[in-house]
C-alpha cells in the first residue's frame, strides 16, 4: 500500500466480554492475540492498510482477567508492520506471562533478531491473504527463514484457503516448525471435504506442523455462536492434539460480518474437545511446549 493513500477504518472489539460459562484450566493460555498501540506511544506503521481503534495492553490484560486466561502469545499485526515495539513492550511488563512472534522484514540485522530473541519472541510471522497486502517475496521470505531457525523459532501462516492450495509445494518444503492461523480461513460452507481443508490436514500429519483453532468467526458463514466451525477444529485436533492451539485473535482487526463477543469464542472450545484432559493440552500444555512457558 502506497502511504499516501487512504487506510480502512477497522471496529472496535465487543467491549462487553462475557464471563464464559467454560471455566479455563490454570495456565491458560490466549495463543493469538494482538496488542495496538496506543497510537501516541506505538504509531501504526505508514504502509499498514488499516488503522484500527488502539487496544492496547490494558485492553488486552482487563480481556484475559474476565475470561480466566493466564498467559499469551501477542501476535505481531500488519498495522504496526516490522515495528515490534508495541508487542516488545506488552512482553516486558507481562512478568514472564506473555510470548511474541514479529514480523520481520530482510533488511534486519542479526542483532535485530537477537534483540527480538531475547525480548520473548519466538517466532516470525508472513501474510498471504489479500486484504492485509498479499503474498510476500517468497525469496525474502525463505532467507529469513534461514536467519531465525538457528534461534528455535518457527514461522507462522496467516493464509486464506485458496493460498494453501496455491503455495502448497513451497509451504511444504518449509523445514521448521510451521503454524496455520484461523483453520487457514477456510469457509464452512464448502465443508470439511474442501481441497484446502485436505490439504491442511495433510500437512497435519507432519510433525513439523501446527494450526490455531481460532478464528471460526471468521470461516462461519452460519453467524454467531459460530457451530459450523465446530467440525473443522474437531477433525485438526483429532489428527495431531499435540500439535493444535487455541486463540482469541483479540481485538478481532477487520472484522466484516459479525464482531464475536470473546467470552463465546472460549465458550467452543469444550465442544471443539469435550475432554478436559485434551482441552488442557490445547490450552496449556501445547502452548507451553512451542513457546516455552515455565511453571
Amino acid at each position: 500500500m502506497a502511504i499516501d493513500e487512504p487506510k480502512k477504518s477497522c471496529l472496535p472489539p465487543d467491549p462487553n466480554t462475557r464471563t464464559p460459562a467454560f471455566k479455563a484450566p490454570p495456565k491458560s493460555c490466549d495463543a493469538h492475540c494482538h496488542i495496538f498501540g496506543p497510537k501516541h506511544l506505538f504509531p501504526y506503521h505508514p504502509t499498514s492498510t488499516y488503522e484500527p481503534p488502539d487496544a492496547g495492553k490494558e485492553h488486552l490484560r482487563k480481556l484475559h482477567a474476565t475470561l480466566g486466561i493466564e498467559r499469551a502469545v501477542i501476535v505481531q499485526a500488519s498495522c504496526h508492520g516490522p515495528d515490534n515495539r508495541a508487542m516488545l513492550d506488552a512482553i516486558a511488563t507481562s512478568g514472564g506471562a506473555y510470548k511474541g512472534v514479529c514480523i520481520a522484514r530482510s533488511t534486519f540485522t542479526d542483532a535485530d533478531f537477537q534483540q527480538l530473541h531475547d525480548g520473548g519472541v519466538c517466532g516470525v510471522r508472513f501474510n498471504f491473504v489479500t486484504h492485509l497486502g498479499g503474498t510476500p517475496n517468497l525469496e525474502a521470505m525463505t532467507n529469513i527463514l534461514k536467519r531465525v531457525k538457528p534461534l528455535g523459532w518457527h514461522v507462522i501462516i496467516h493464509v486464506n484457503a485458496e493460498d494453501l492450495i496455491k503455495f502448497e509445494d513451497f509451504f511444504s518444503a518449509i523445514d521448521m516448525e510451521i503454524v496455520v492461523d484461523h483453520m487457514g480461513r477456510v469457509p464452512c460452507d464448502k465443508g470439511t471435504s474442501q481441497e484446502a481443508f485436505q490439504i491442511l490436514k495433510r500437512f497435519m500429519r507432519r510433525e513439523n506442523w501446527w494450526c490455531k483453532v481460532c478464528g471460526a468467526e471468521r470461516i462461519s458463514r452460519a453467524g454467531p455462536p459460530f457451530h459450523d466451525a465446530v467440525p473443522f477444529a474437531q477433525e485438526l485436533i483429532a489428527l495431531a492434539p499435540d500439535r493444535v492451539l487455541w486463540g482469541t485473535d483479540f481485538p478481532h482487526p477487520n472484522i466484516t460480518r459479525w464482531m464475536p463477543n470473546d467470552g463465546d469464542l472460549l465458550d467452543l472450545v469444550p465442544l471443539f474437545a469435550p475432554d478436559p484432559a485434551l482441552q488442557r493440552r490445547i490450552l496449556v500444555d501445547n502452548p507451553a511446549r512451542l513457546y516455552g512457558f515455565k511453571d
